[in-house]
């Protein structure tokens, strides 16, 4: 067996000793099979050495895709279907030192985190992981478990544990649940972060339908929808696409289909990339990840992006799963917000946070930390290119795009935000899910917004109402920086 063949069925190996070792009723130590040959083990072997392979979490997202093939090889399997089962068939004489080799010479940039989803995602059409959403208990709610002690929000701990002093804003925290309740909202969500701390002013949920339901802000149980243009828009500018780049389009304001990936003679309208974000243009976003970009570029993003990643956080925060597609118009149309992608609104906050840190990114803080611990350092995940022109497309959403109106509502104007809207709805039963991102000012930041609102068929407020009145009201309690300047006696002193 060539090593290039070796390669390509590299990343199966581990999943076909998982499904071997967990199938019921097989014993301790099976015999050989079609699923866990010979050669699997002592490449599973050399793995172990080598400490290098893409642990179970890599090998849960790709069990379904190989028990379809092992179902298609009992029966009569085509050709396409058989291929990666049979490249896991290896010559029995490849020596280990070979495999070995061949291993450490695989890429391994593959096997970084984020790069496979931990688990299987769901299909957002067949089944909205929205129909199976838990509540956060009690026991493991920070906010819901605090008590206000002047004006702070504080977690008494036990015998043998700290009180634990919250970020949170109470009064910010109090005016944006009024907000939800007043309005009914049927499921809502709405954090505020300092974008330089990564400390959460507020994390503020409602249910209408299920008054007891706790976690909505943390739970990834939401389609991202057009929330995703903001890591298709990064993954473009990195790859060499500018905020100025054209591309000429029709139809595709609900819908996409093959035909509008090729420019034709029908394409009456041309937006630039800046504009096609800030109108939530689809067909221009599908195009442009057609034309350039890759899979494997979507999904170092994403990664990057802190999806299909565990994000650190002093309560449960659930992952947000993105399965990107290998090509064709299922990644264009990924890459427009109609893929399975799905998104917590504490990580719609982080990824404002990180356009307003200029491409760094910073992990949520809810608990304050003990004067003498240090904070960590941010990290660079976009480059200052990319960031600056990343700003500049979600200016565009605010001054000329889908949140132009709210934002333009007399004595509620925010200066200088900017952001993101996303809308998309299942069908049965229907649930609207209505998104706003952003983040004020935009040239010194001083808070970054998630809002979320799954409506019914009538509704009373959007996610772009709901996130405009928590920038507001968020730069009402946090006083801009005072400008310290010389005196004027002093110029030309040293």
């Amino acid at each position: 067996m060539t090593k290039r063949r070796l390669l390509a069925a590299l990343p199966l190996f581990p999943l076909a000793l998982l499904l071997g070792a967990s199938a019921p009723g097989t014993d301790a130590n099976p015999a050989p099979s079609a699923a866990a040959p010979t050669d699997v083990q002592t490449l599973a072997q050399a793995v172990t050495a080598l400490g290098t392979d893409a642990g179970p979490a890599g090998a849960r997202a790709l069990v379904e895709q190989v028990e379809a093939e092992q179902r298609a090889q009992a029966g009569t399997p085509d050709a396409g279907a058989a291929s990666s089962v049979e490249q896991t068939q290896g010559d029995p004489g490849t020596p280990p030192a070979e495999l070995a080799e061949a291993l450490a010479a695989k890429d391994a940039a593959a096997l970084e985190p984020g790069m496979v989803p931990p688990m299987p995602v769901p299909s957002r059409e067949k089944a909205p992981p929205f129909g199976k959403l838990q509540g956060l208990p009690r026991a493991q709610d920070l906010v819901a478990r605090a008590k206000l002690e002047g004006d702070k929000l504080v977690v008494k701990g036990g015998k043998s544990a700290p009180d634990q002093v919250l970020t949170i804003d109470p009064g910010l925290q109090a005016s944006l649940t009024k907000i939800m309740r007043n309005y009914q909202v049927p499921y809502g969500a709405a954090v505020v972060l300092e974008p330089s701390t990564g400390r959460v002013l507020a994390m503020a949920e409602h249910s209408e339908a299920k008054p007891e339901l706790r976690g909505l802000a943390v739970r990834a149980v939401y389609p991202a929808a057009s929330i995703f243009k903001i890591v298709t828009g990064s993954a473009l500018m990195e790859a060499g696409v500018s905020p100025e780049t054209e591309a000429c389009f029709h139809g595709g304001k609900r819908r996409l289909n093959a035909r509008q990936l090729e420019d034709t003679e029908r394409d009456g309208a041309c937006y630039s990339l800046a504009l096609a974000m800030g109108k939530s243009a689809n067909v221009i976003f599908a195009k442009m990840t057609s034309k350039h970009l890759s899979s494997d570029a979507l999904k170092r993003m994403a990664a990057r992006l802190r999806f299909n990643r565990e994000i650190p956080f002093a309560q449960p925060l659930d992952v947000s799963l993105a399965y990107i597609p290998e090509d064709g118009f299922a990644l264009a149309n990924t890459g427009a917000g109609f893929g399975d992608v799905y998104l917590s609104p504490l990580h719609g906050a982080l990824l404002a946070a990180m356009a307003a840190n200029e491409g760094h990114w910073v992990d949520p803080v809810l608990v304050e930390p003990e004067p003498f611990m240090p904070l960590p350092e941010p990290e660079p995940v976009l480059t200052p290119t990319a960031a600056h022109g990343l700003t500049k497309m979600l200016e565009e959403t605010v001054t000329h795009g889908t949140a132009r109106g709210v934002f333009r509502e007399r004595g509620f104007q925010v200066k200088d935000a900017v952001g993101k809207t996303g809308t998309l709805a299942d069908r049965e039963p229907f649930r609207d899910y209505s998104w706003f991102v952003g983040f004020a000012p935009k040239d010194n930041p001083r808070v970054a917004v998630a809002a979320l609102i799954v409506n019914d068929p009538k509704w009373r407020i959007r996610g772009s109402y709901l996130g405009r009145e928590a920038l507001r009201l968020a730069l009402e309690r946090i006083p801009a920086p005072v400008e310290v300047t010389a005196p004027a006696g002093a110029a030309g002193k040293h």
